[in-house]
């Protein structure tokens, strides 16, 4: 059978329970048309290179399907049906990755990392030495011209 990676881009104002659910029903349409998700991976919400009707973030999926072209085109057309689903793309692959995918491991990288750090001894720069309370020239004391007085 013909082996696809699809991705889709859902909504930002639906919950990632109802992400869920719509990723459950878009792999029914998959297996009742007689094809198999070897792996489904939610990304979270994540922010959109630009405005898709309105919204500036998604919910983004994706999909291993090891499935006929018929069960493809019907997913596919099921998705623009969907108000809920912004955007799609589906590719055909010669082999199916079965590691987690690139942004899902970057993510749990980037985790880790985050983890280690320690935030109390930042470099600030000369911004540290200063008082706040001097601020020179702008702001302070304006002297007169809050009461409004001409001198």
């Amino acid at each position: 059978m013909p082996l696809y990676e699809h991705i889709f881009i859902a909504r930002q104002d639906i919950s990632p329970a109802q992400v869920e659910g719509l990723t459950e029903t878009l792999a029914k349409i998959v297996t009742d048309n007689g094809g198999k998700i070897e792996k489904s991976e939610y990304w979270g919400l994540r922010n959109l290179q630009y405005k898709i009707k309105k919204n500036r973030k998604g919910h983004y999926s994706l999909f291993n399907i090891s499935a006929p072209a018929a069960a493809v085109h019907e997913l596919e057309r099921q998705e623009k049906i969907n108000d809920d689903v912004l955007r799609s793309l589906t590719v055909k692959v010669d082999v199916l990755d079965e590691e987690p995918s690139p942004v899902l491991s970057r993510r749990d990288r980037s985790d880790r990392d985050r983890g280690d750090r320690d935030r109390g001894d930042r470099d600030r720069g000369d911004r540290g030495d200063r008082d706040r309370g001097d601020r020179g020239d702008r702001g302070g004391y304006r002297g007169d011209r809050d009461r409004g007085d001409r001198r």
